[in-house]
């Protein structure tokens, strides 16, 4: 009997609280965003109007969150910069979910700053993604559920201009039916420094909406309670410029779900370099061995002979 109370009372708890990014942290400079539909104040954080979920990978509210208004502020940021994220309920309390990934795209807005820019043209590349933590069953969403905040570093290369920083979360606790995940997204309005030239190939570029399907495996998934299932992130891969590593285009990059450095960072791992190495070692060794019985065997047959040759001269 307890059992068939507790799945209805968790569910209910699931539906009841929602949320949205109350605050960003730029190098240690905090930015307070509104509470939806709440009083508006000077903001670099884009305004929404309600906590609830986004349904529907193809809803125009994946751009920005639903009903999203733009802020009155701009961030000043550098190439490099850590950023946190702070996501909160409608009344501040801690983030409700814990399951599912967090994502975190950029677009550049062009000579116009982005309080300014129609947000529906916006062409986004990817900067991180984050499943499960390194070696656990946890989702590195718990960290907000368990009050904390997340951070990504801006791309150390990221040429100078006017960008969107878009942060989202999919919570996929009702994901194994298809249209259960849920999205929540934010996005702050910078204005980036330095003196870099990195930025995205084209093919790295994507509509959001348009880079989604409720089909995608990242967000209908059956196996999303599963933690020895490897999870595919939706959308396209992080921009190559970011990882250092050669553009494959666009699409669904897979892993373990986890990244590596801060919970947000995407900095990829280097087993290959490892792997090489180990077989060049191998390779050494086998090409040795066949060197060192030449040598062995000649002493050996020699000594065989001197013997025989010994006997007969006794005989």
């Amino acid at each position: 009997m307890k059992t068939s109370l507790f799945v209805p009372l968790f569910a209910a708890a699931y539906v009841s609280a929602h949320g949205f990014l109350n605050q960003i942290t730029i190098n240690g400079k905090a930015f307070t965003g509104n509470v939806p539909s709440g009083k508006t104040n000077p903001s670099v954080i884009r305004q929404i109007t309600t906590q609830d979920p986004i349904k529907g990978a193809t809803n125009v509210a994946v751009t920005c969150g639903t009903g999203s208004t733009a802020g009155s502020l701009i961030a000043d940021a550098n190439p490099g910069d850590k950023v946190s994220f702070d996501w909160r309920t409608a009344s501040l309390g801690t983030w409700p979910h814990n399951t599912g990934p967090m994502l975190t795209y950029m677009a550049n807005c062009g000579q116009t700053t982005c309080d300014k820019f129609d947000i529906s043209t916006a062409k986004w590349f990817k900067i991180d993604q984050v499943g499960r933590k390194s070696g656990s069953s946890d989702w590195a969403q718990v960290d907000l559920f368990n009050g904390q905040t997340v951070s990504v570093n801006l791309p150390k290369t990221l040429a100078p201009g006017n960008y969107l920083l878009r942060h989202e979360i999919i919570a996929l606790h009702l994901a194994t039916s298809k249209g259960g995940a849920e999205f929540y997204e934010g996005c702050s309005q910078l204005r980036v420094g330095g003196n870099q030239s990195g930025a995205p190939a084209s093919s790295e570029l994507v509509s959001l909406p348009g880079a989604y399907s409720d089909n995608d495996p990242g967000i209908f998934d059956p196996s999303v309670f599963d933690p020895s299932a490897k999870y595919v992130f939706p959308g396209p891969s992080v921009a190559s410029f970011v990882t250092g590593t050669p553009t494959s285009g666009s699409g669904s990059s897979s892993g373990s779900g986890s990244g590596s450095g801060t919970p947000t960072s995407s900095t990829p791992a280097k087993p290959s370099s490892t792997k090489a190495s180990s077989c060049k070692l191998k390779k050494r060794a086998a090409s040795a061995a066949p060197d060192a019985e030449a040598i062995v065997r000649p002493r050996h047959v020699s000594r065989v002979m001197r013997r025989l040759a010994f006997e007969n001269s006794m005989h």
